[in-house]
């Protein structure tokens, strides 16, 4: 029995509450970048240099004369637009204010901001003119890049790590000090809808996939940890190291750690003097890594995260497929919690509970961020919901939680969007969102809702089934929202346009209710009504005085399919389509009045109704 039927047939026996734009997947294209860099860091300025040659392959029809790179840390300076972001939002991320609301970067002095700024810059061996626009380094290309091309940048660059403010910085409150993400200039984005080189104001990435290769000179003391495999182990140590073997003994005050990562679209690594390194070896041959303060304080939680992690690690493997890598790292940095490629940061802590819990959280999002991919500014909901929704059923059953709807925080947070008056569609895009409240639980709840009400609508089985085909079908290729509409289509027979549609690019509701139970001599007939906007297909339970049951099913009619019994122990009858045209329904029960104790729809709770008062009728006392 799968997971999600497991908690239907507990929800239902347990009694009940009585009150985007279609990609051609035929003719799919993606871009590729190669980097290969060199950087040295100054742990005490914290300021580094590099040299970046990234070799850039053109798979798109047309023909390039412009690139885009994005330069993250200028967002961390006086008046950038992230800055002048926080200060004319409603309700500011609280990382990153003060105690009276106002921006923290507003205060930052010169040796406190970040930077990240391109000194010289060829293409083949030829000078570009470039221009540095906030986040966003613009050039012009010396030859275009024709269709099918490939050429190759070679970018001298410097940086300065800006205090902690926000994901990326230096000495964050678990006194670590380098959490290094975006720090790199990035090639940004271009597919089948162009370029994608959105200035940065603290929301989520889009990026290409390509092999990183990198060459950091860091203090010796250091130990570092994040994106790839270190290639020179012997030489390093740290716990890299063959265990029980020596390591080459380095002569002079710096390491240079050799890094490479296949197939990634990011790279992140973080690195502090007092980090423990510890690693777990899973028997599928992934290598767990973690990395954390010597500090008594954080020493329970990170011995209670690491078997979770290869829990979780197991969970999502069986649940949405194989983790295409060979490592996994969990490093005590950043600002909370933050997914990375081959990696996360996560702040320490001394509760061991909710640590395990963004763990589990940010591990997911390897599977939806690091290796599906889409495009978070545009679809944040396809990675922070999906993300959402596995890690609840990871969280509830990994920690042996036996919640009977792991999904109760995900509704409780739309309803309140739904009634707040504040709600935007999800179509909208990240950085558009009036304020945080309403993209947060648009992203988080709402997407988790997607899916978790898409197993309503096509049944559970067929939504594993669903998540398994996405992820296998979608793999390195940035789905969209149509992507896993189709899959759903495919894998269950119904028709889900309307799904998709209401549910991501409107702000309609569901609101379904029982208008009337009336009595006509040995029958009863019952009349359903559709209040909201969006429309959905009805589970109607009805239980007996003598406590038997069955269920009556009216699928909506555009959907041109039903789904299967959910509670196959139950008796169940396939009434007629509901046309979404009409706003009443009715059917009829051989049975009479007297012989009904209560009528509920939805059983489940899973269809995200926002008026469930109107849902259940009982005989009164």
């Amino acid at each position: 029995m799968t997971t999600m039927r497991l908690l239907l047939t507990i929800l239902l026996f347990q009694g009940f509450a009585l009150v985007g734009l279609a990609q051609n997947q035929s003719s799919y294209w993606q871009q590729h970048v190669d980097y290969t860099m060199e950087v040295d860091m100054d742990v005490d300025s914290f300021q580094y240099t590099g040299n970046q040659k990234l070799v850039y392959t053109n798979n798109s029809p047309e023909e390039l004369n412009r690139v885009y790179f994005h330069l993250y840390f200028n967002a961390f300076q006086p008046g950038s637009e992230m800055d002048m972001r926080l200060q004319n939002i409603a309700d500011p991320d609280r990382r990153m204010v003060d105690e009276n609301k106002k921006s923290r970067i507003a205060a930052l002095s010169p040796t406190e901001i970040g930077y990240l700024h391109a000194e010289t810059l060829t293409q083949d061996g030829v000078n570009v003119t470039f221009n540095e626009e906030g986040t966003v380094l613009v050039v012009n290309l010396a030859k275009p890049i024709p269709s099918g091309g490939k050429t190759t940048f070679e970018m001298n660059f410097k940086g300065q790590v800006p205090v902690q403010i926000r994901r990326s910085g230096r000495n964050n409150n678990d006194g670590v000090a380098l959490s290094m993400s975006q720090w790199y200039p990035k090639m940004a984005e271009y597919d089948f809808e162009g370029w994608h080189a959105d200035p940065y104001i603290a929301r989520e990435f889009h990026g290409v996939w390509g092999d990183f290769d990198l060459k950091l000179t860091i203090d010796k003391n250091y130990t570092v940890g994040g994106t790839g495999y270190l290639q020179n182990a012997q030489e390093i140590g740290h716990g890299y190291e063959t265990p029980g073997s020596k390591v080459k003994k380095q002569k002079g005050k710096t390491l240079t750690w050799h890094f490479k990562a296949p197939m990634v679209h990011d790279f992140m690594w973080a690195a502090d003097p007092e980090y423990v390194h510890d690693v777990l070896k899973m028997e599928n041959g992934t290598d767990l890594h973690f990395l954390y303060k010597n500090d008594q304080k954080f020493k329970e939680t990170w011995e209670t995260v690491q078997p979770m992690t290869e829990k979780a690690m197991n969970f999502f493997n069986t649940n949405i497929g194989e983790y295409p890598y060979k490592q996994y790292s969990v490093i005590q940095g950043g600002d909370g919690g933050m997914e990375y490629a081959m990696s996360t940061l996560i702040t320490g802590g001394d509760k061991p509970g909710s640590v395990v819990g963004t763990m589990i959280h940010e591990l997911a999002h390897s599977w939806f961020q690091h290796v599906l991919a889409t495009n978070e500014a545009k679809h944040e909901w396809m990675d922070e919901g999906f993300t959402s929704f596995i890690s609840a059923l990871c969280s509830n059953e990994i920690r042996e939680q036996n919640k009977e709807f792991p999904f109760e925080n995900s509704y409780k947070g739309y309803y309140y969007l739904a009634k707040s008056g504040k709600e935007q569609p999800q179509a909208t895009h990240a950085d558009r969102y009036d304020s945080n409240t309403p993209y947060g639980i648009s992203a988080y709840s709402k997407g988790a809702i997607f899916l978790s009400q898409l197993g309503y609508v096509i049944g559970q089985d067929a939504l594993m089934k669903t998540v398994r085909k996405y992820y296998e079908d979608f793999k390195f290729k940035h789905p969209i929202p149509n992507d896993i509409k189709r899959t759903a289509e495919k894998v269950s027979g119904i028709e889900l346009d309307w799904y998709l549609t209401d549910w991501t690019q409107t702000t309609n509701t569901i609101d379904y209710g029982i208008k009337e139970v009336v009595a006509k001599d040995t029958e009863t007939s019952i009349t359903l009504e559709r209040i909201g906007l969006m429309p959905m297909p009805m589970d109607v339970l009805v239980i007996y005085e003598d406590d038997t049951r069955e269920t009556f099913y009216a699928p909506l009619r555009m959907m041109r399919g039903e789904k299967d019994n959910p509670y196959p122990s139950i008796s169940r009858t396939v009434l007629k389509d509901w046309p979404w045209t009409n706003s009443t329904y009715n059917f009829t029960l051989n049975k009479p009045m007297s012989s009904i104790k209560a009528i509920v729809i939805d059983p489940s709770k899973l269809m995200a109704d926002v008026n469930p008062e109107n849902n259940a009728w009982q005989v009164e006392e």
